[in-house]
Order: structure tokens, then C-alpha cells, then sequence
């Protein structure tokens, strides 16, 4: 359990980087948000992605204290 909680917010962390560093039109067609008309940042996307990775991580170490 507590590999892949460890493992969901390290992957959240790291789309969070990517909302943050590339615009919309750039993004991955999988991603949420991916539009070919907007040239602009993401950043609640990339906030919400940010928090949700810490928040996983954080139930990693809460759940690997016994």
C-alpha cells in the first residue's frame, strides 16, 4: 500500500511540473486540459495536481508508521 501511494504522488508531482512548465497547446493529449487553441499555463491544474501528490505522499509515511 504504501509503494503505491508513494508511487500515485510522485507521478502526481511530476504532472504538476509539467502543467506548470508547458502550455496548453503542448500538453499531452491524455492530460486534462489539452487544448490546441490556448497558449496559456494550466496553473490549477497544476496547483491541484501539486497538493494531490503531496497529500499521497504524505498518506504513504502515515501509513508505513506502525
Amino acid at each position: 500500500m504504501k509503494l503505491i501511494l508513494t508511487v500515485l504522488g510522485i507521478l502526481l508531482l511530476s504532472m504538476a511540473g509539467i502543467y506548470f512548465l508547458m502550455p496548453a497547446d503542448q500538453l499531452p493529449g491524455f492530460f486534462p486540459g489539452h487544448n490546441d487553441d490556448v497558449t496559456r499555463l494550466h496553473t490549477k491544474h497544476g496547483i491541484a495536481a501539486g497538493v494531490a501528490g503531496l497529500a499521497l505522499i504524505a498518506a504513504s509515511i502515515w501509513v508505513g508508521r506502525k
